[in-house]
């Protein structure tokens, strides 16, 4: 499992600096002069470069990676989040598999023990795991129903027979149209004669 040691002092405005990652335009690197170019020009806001890294959204040399691009369509943006936050904060979800408020000082107490930390710097980790927990779905995303495949076998029709036309069916796919022309005679032992020999020739 995981639990990056990265905080930020600006966690309260975390929630503006994602949006204006959403509504924003990627850049080729994410650097200290594009943060300032989106606004935040104060150094307190440096440390969420290293927290974009920590979170899988920037690359090591700092070029966004799929997950920052996927990030800025808002219809799965907390999705995104939460996808980010079970890598980086896996430790915890292990602890906790939906944390509160009330299970901050639990929360506390973990990065302190994990990173031999101080109080102080404990509760910023731990501000800035909450932070970044109000922008995400943590719900792992549904999996799509599979319809059941029914195997349907088509069953055709026993050949039907009129008067004049006699239908026969050769094959499960193939059916075939005979017409007779029969002889204008009044001999029944002609008409026998006949559809005798259909049925033995044709019908099997």
């Amino acid at each position: 499992m995981a639990l990056t040691d990265v905080y930020v002092q600006v966690y309260g405005q975390l929630g503006d600096f994602f949006a204006r990652i959403a509504e924003g335009q990627a850049p080729e690197r994410f650097t200290r002069q594009h943060l300032k170019d989106i606004g935040f020009a104060s150094a307190s806001f440096n440390a969420v470069i290293p927290l974009l890294k920590a979170l899988g959204f920037l690359a090591a040399d700092g070029a966004p990676t799929e997950r920052y691009h996927r990030y800025r369509d808002r219809s799965q943006s907390r999705r995104i989040m939460g996808e980010a936050m079970r890598e980086a904060y896996g430790d915890l979800f292990v602890i906790k598999a939906n944390p509160t408020d009330a299970d901050r000082s639990l929360i506390e107490g973990k990065f302190k023990s994990a990173h031999n930390t101080t109080d102080r710097v404990a509760k910023l980790m731990a501000s800035t795991f909450y932070s970044l927990l109000g922008l995400a779905d943590l719900e792992p995303p549904a999996k799509p129903l599979q319809t059941p495949t029914t195997e349907i076998k088509a069953s055709l029709p026993p050949p039907s027979k009129t008067e004049g036309t006699p239908t026969a069916t050769l094959s499960p796919t193939l059916n075939y149209n005979i017409q007779i022309h029969l002889p204008a005679t009044k001999d029944v032992e002609v008409f026998n004669a006949i559809f005798k020999s259909l049925k033995e020739h044709l019908l099997g």
